[in-house]
């Protein structure tokens, strides 16, 4: 993009809400101050220029992960992308939108009430999705790796605490029930991540993130339930008898 230099914070987070992450890093008023240039808000807080700039060139520029066929991969390389990509992507965003969150509740929630639960839903899915990708990283995954490398010896995996990959597949894939249905939830109470008129550029990122968030938990669920799970049932019976 041409002229970023020149650009309106506010319009940039508008067409693009992935911006606010570079004016939140910087500590840029994207909301209040927005009808401020990128070159305006860099100088008075004394920021390098072409830092910021180059950094919104490579928002803008990066494009979605074309799809891929993970049905082709091996059930341990498929949990280490599990991980890195979506584990990780949790990870980092709780945080973030738990900060939107409250500021909206806090600013918005006398008059648009919904705030408050959808805050108080997405706190629960929080600390709900860390002790479960915890489980998932110290239980479940290293023993879907010791399977893959007990058949490429020849060998069989020691036996897990669990008894057998069955039993935490059906509580990860209850706990990823009781997610979606939060999720649901939120869903409607912000009418499809719908911005009421008047809405701020705050308002605006955080219902982005959430759908963001949201549409990244059905990939990560889907992958673990429809792919990675199966795969680790089938490869556990390959030991029995």
């Amino acid at each position: 993009m041409e002229n970023l230099e020149k650009a309106v914070i506010g319009q940039l987070v508008s067409d693009n809400y992935r911006t606010a992450a570079v004016f939140r890093k910087h500590r840029i008023d994207f909301c209040c101050n927005g009808n401020r240039t990128v070159e305006e808000a860099c100088t008075q807080k004394k920021i390098d220029l072409s830092t910021v700039t180059g950094e919104l060139e490579f928002v803008l520029e990066t494009k979605p992960e074309e799809g891929t066929d993970f049905n082709t991969w091996q059930p341990d390389v498929l949990a280490i992308h599990i991980v890195d990509r979506h584990h990780s992507y949790v990870a980092s965003q709780i945080p973030v939108l738990q900060a939107y969150l409250h500021k909206l509740a806090n600013v918005h929630g006398s008059s648009h009430p919904e705030l408050i639960e959808i805050y108080s839903l997405f706190n629960g899915c929080a600390a709900e999705l860390t002790s479960h990708m915890k489980k998932e990283e110290t239980d479940l995954f290293p023993y879907i790796r010791q399977m893959v490398v007990a058949q490429e010896n020849g060998t069989k995996p020691h036996a897990p605490a669990f008894t057998n990959v069955s039993n935490p597949i059906t509580a990860m894939m209850q706990e990823h029930d009781q997610e979606g249905e939060r999720f649901r939830k939120i869903q409607a109470l912000s009418d499809d991540y719908t911005v009421p008129p008047g809405g701020c550029n705050t308002y605006r990122v955080t219902y982005a993130l959430l759908k963001e968030f949201q549409d990244d938990l059905h990939l990560h669920i889907h992958l673990e339930n429809n792919i990675l799970f199966p795969k680790a049932a089938t490869l556990e019976n390959t030991f029995a008898g």
